[in-house]
């Protein structure tokens, strides 16, 4: 009877919170919610709750769960996902993030051919998210900064779109949130499974989704035509060409080089950290808490010598501090989702998965393919892969356990799948704000992402399979 029982509210639980992310509903309460009512289920059906610290009243256990992810979530990935926000936030503040983004798009001008554009602006815009992690952020300013270099040099109206709403999918870093949180669930360093896993599977995955994307672009521009030209679209919409804006100088032309790079210091230590340890045949690794306040500390030193205004870059300083509050919504997510699994491990069906899994032969492979099919209805229905990938981390691991995989086998494909299939939802944030400054119709935009980033999902299960 219970399982029957447990299996009906993890039914109802799914249905909820698929519900809830379609209407764009902020998903950390209903995950909060629902797993506080999963744990009281629990309680009630008599089974036992798992605690960090005993607590005898069992109407307390519930909400001691949640006490108890808050501790060990801020003292662990949280607390790097904090640190790498008020990094990035100083960057902005500084003006090391525009120097990096300039530094880059504006050798989109010296290229003549217009489809030999789409890989590249498709692979340096990945590159941008280490710079600005957001979808949503980065497609914003690559219209206001490259799209009229991309309309002007005769791309389509439809190919800049796609390609600019594909910019920020699968790029392998330390520094991701998602990277942070599923390193930490993995029991691993972030460097670890960064370089060692993932970029195994989604370095290739985006090389050749690039190709992907030079051929369906360039058939698809054939199909449809090349519509209006940049001055038709410009006049039509009464819009101003942008095209002379400027990126913010800092400095000479080898301060502005110094500047471009401090965005990517923490990664480029972790690399050279990384490849040492390799070479020597060391364990030992930096972890990111430290690389981020190392270049955190180079930065304002270089601030200070190149300002000499004590006053104000020590001001600026509190950006750090700021940037890290920013990202507390993130941290909150992730100890929501784990509330929300404690939830389903309060009622049984954790455990009846785990016996499930171990039965069915050959669930190592047929598990890595319904997480991602799982992972495609919702994100398509929500549009939202990040917080899905958040959820379902604290899944991975009993899962992989249970299905007698390893957990970056599960892991990875689950990650990647999230991450490219935001692209193809007509309700992602990019997706509507790239229809809204092109003024183009979200289906057409995600007719033109769909094949590029599907490929990207098949190509990558394969690269899992075969490799990891």
């Amino acid at each position: 009877m219970n399982q029957l029982i447990a299996v009906i509210l993890t039914l109802l639980s799914v249905i909820v919170l698929v519900y809830m992310l379609s209407k764009k509903m902020d998903i950390k309460i209903v995950l909060f919610a629902l797993g506080l009512v999963l744990l009281y289920c629990g309680v009630f059906m008599g089974n036992k709750i798992s605690l960090l610290q005993p607590v005898a009243n069992q109407l307390l256990q519930p909400i001691q769960v949640i006490i108890d992810q808050f501790t060990t979530t801020l003292s662990q990935a949280g607390f790097v996902i904090l640190l790498l926000a008020g990094y990035s936030s100083y960057m902005t503040c500084i003006g090391a993030n525009n120097v990096t983004i300039g530094g880059l798009t504006s050798t989109m001008k010296g290229i003549k051919s217009v489809y030999l554009l789409v890989p590249i602006v498709f692979l340096m815009g990945n590159i941008l998210s280490l710079v600005v992690p957001s979808a949503a952020n980065l497609a914003i300013i690559l219209l206001a900064t490259l799209y009229p270099v991309l309309r002007t040099a005769g791309m389509s109206r439809l190919t800049a779109a796609a390609v600019i709403a594909t910019t920020a999918t699968i790029i392998p870093t330390p520094l991701g949130s998602d990277n942070v949180a599923i390193a930490a669930a993995l029991k691993m360093s972030v460097t670890q499974y960064v370089f060692s896993y993932h970029a195994l599977i989604s370095i290739p995955t985006l090389l050749l989704m690039a190709i992907v994307h030079y051929f369906w672009q360039k058939h698809e521009d054939k199909k449809d035509g090349q519509g209006l030209s940049y001055q038709a679209e410009l006049a039509q919409y009464g819009l101003k060409d942008d095209d002379k804006q400027q990126t913010q100088v800092v400095g000479s032309k080898f301060v502005r080089f110094i500047y471009g790079l401090l965005p990517l210091l923490p990664i480029i230590i972790l690399i050279i950290d990384f490849i040492f340890n390799v070479t020597q045949g060391r364990n030992l690794t930096m972890n990111v808490q430290s690389v981020t306040i190392i270049s955190w500390i180079v930065a304002i030193i270089i601030e200070l010598i190149n300002k000499k205004d004590t006053k104000k870059v020590l001001n600026d300083t509190n950006t750090f501090i700021k940037g890290m509050g920013n990202a507390m919504g993130i941290v909150v997510l992730l100890i929501a989702a784990q509330t929300y699994v404690q939830g389903l491990n309060a009622v049984g069906i954790m455990t009846m998965i785990q016996k499930l899994m171990t039965n069915i032969h050959g669930a190592g492979i047929l598990l890595p393919l319904i997480m991602v099919i799982l992972t495609a209805i919702i994100v398509l229905l929500s549009g939202s892969g990040l917080a899905l990938i958040f959820a379902l981390i604290p899944l991975i691991v009993p899962l992989a356990k249970s299905a007698g995989i390893e957990p970056q086998q599960l892991a990875v494909p689950l990650q990647l799948a999230g991450n490219l299939l935001r692209a193809v939802s007509p309700v992602a944030a990019v997706i509507l704000i790239v229809s809204g400054a092109t003024h183009l119709d979200p289906g057409q935009i995600i007719r033109r992402t769909a094949v590029p980033m599907i490929s990207g999902v098949l190509i990558m299960l394969v690269l899992s399979f075969c490799l990891l």
